[in-house]
């Protein structure tokens, strides 16, 4: 599972940093310095191969995560509620930093939110959790085909390319502003990415939530060999269903943006950007399991321990990189070097994470966390377990 997560801290680097670097990011305008058929080239794949499917493998593994915390709390004899409890509060507290100072863009504030629903239905049957799943990103999808029918039959809708492309200059010149400038941005921005979160991620991560806790509570993850046929049928249907649904959804986030085909678009990838991240899943897991699992596991893995630490330590250094705290290169880097910058600071994080945790048993993040979670101060020294 370390593993698993820590290529999926990759994924969700890949797609964060396209929005930190661009102010145009998903508004249906590219940015002006960089409309190349290259560049064009480049935020196709990332639409079509990352955006919307990362978010849903964390998701899952908060989920299957929940059963593992349970379970801890069970042997060490506490009571898992409270424990629970302090650290969905710890995690609302960080993601509220979080969004506020360094990206807007936070999913942590949403987990613990969700966090208190997965705690409400955690009793669920495994079978009635993965179609209570399937039930929900159906009315989700249905939900944006209908408004798709209302917009197509008021004749609504469309971009206003000349305002998108002055909120985006005013937003970029505000982002490279000093740190008041760039907090100000980012309590702009919270509106528009609170209305993303409650009716488009939240209830996708929720029903991710819910797979999550049907996998954990079958052992889905403890060994995937048992699983063997499963994961190749999900490869088989989640890459080619997958990929059509993320070139829908590039084609309409990049041609046709504000518009009813969009938001059918949408429709499309609530159903399908959940087979291609199953598909990016079982791909690991066979690798894990295979002849070069082991090597594979050592790279992730220690990533994927301090996922949190990571995940934070990325927003704070690409905010000193691309607003007015550091470098201030927003929308002055083209997207090919957005891209091998997030690869640059994924393959440090590796070695980062490798060489601390040969000293420490937890990232410093989630030391802390932990630390409100047990109410008491756990052990700082020694390797991980």
């Amino acid at each position: 599972m370390d593993a698993l997560r820590g290529f999926a801290l990759l994924g969700i680097l890949l797609v964060n940093i396209t929005f930190m670097a661009s102010a145009y990011q998903g508004t249906g305008v590219a940015e002006p310095a960089f409309r190349s058929a290259f560049d064009t080239a480049v935020r196709y794949l990332t639409e079509i191969l990352l955006e919307t499917k990362f978010y849903l493998l964390f998701s899952f593994l908060f989920g299957y995560s929940f059963t593992l915390q349970a379970a801890s709390a069970a042997r060490d004899g506490a009571a898992f509620l409270p424990r629970f409890l302090r650290r969905c509060a710890g995690l609302f507290v960080l993601g509220l930093c979080h969004a506020v100072l360094l990206f807007p863009g936070d999913i942590l504030t949403t987990y613990a939110v969700l966090g208190l629903v997965l705690l409400a239905v955690h009793r669920i049957r495994p079978r009635t959790a993965v179609i209570t799943a399937g039930v929900l990103l159906a009315a989700i999808a249905a939900g944006y085909l209908l408004l798709a029918w209302a917009v197509a039959a008021t004749g609504s809708g469309g971009l206003d390319t000349a305002a998108v492309t002055e909120q985006g200059r005013q937003a970029t010149e505000a982002l490279r502003g000093d740190a008041a400038s760039v907090v100000g941005a980012h309590l702009r921005q919270l509106p528009d990415m609170l209305f993303i979160l409650a009716f488009f991620q939240a209830p996708a991560a929720l029903a991710a939530f819910l797979l999550g806790l049907a996998a954990g509570k079958g052992g889905g993850l403890t060994d995937p060999t048992r699983h063997e046929r499963f994961l190749r049928r999900l490869q088989w249907t989640g890459f080619p269903v997958g990929l059509a649904g993320g070139l829908v959804w590039a084609y309409a986030t990049q041609e046709h943006s504000g518009t009813a085909f969009q938001l059918v678009a949408v429709a499309v990838d609530v159903l399908t950007a959940p087979l291609l991240a199953a598909a990016y899943a079982a791909t690991v897991l066979r690798t894990l399991a295979g002849p070069r699992g082991p090597r594979l596991a050592a790279v992730l893995a220690p990533a994927g321990r301090m996922t949190l630490t990571n995940y934070l330590a990325q927003s704070l250094l690409l905010a000193l990189v691309f607003t007015g705290y550091g470098a201030a290169l927003v929308g002055r880097l083209a997207p090919a070097y957005v891209t091998l910058t997030a690869l640059a600071l994924f393959a440090a994080q590796l070695v980062f994470s490798r060489w601390w945790l040969a000293r420490h048993p937890y990232g410093p993040v989630e030391w802390a966390l932990r630390a409100v979670t047990l109410a008491r101060r756990p052990r700082w020294k020694g390797r991980a377990d």
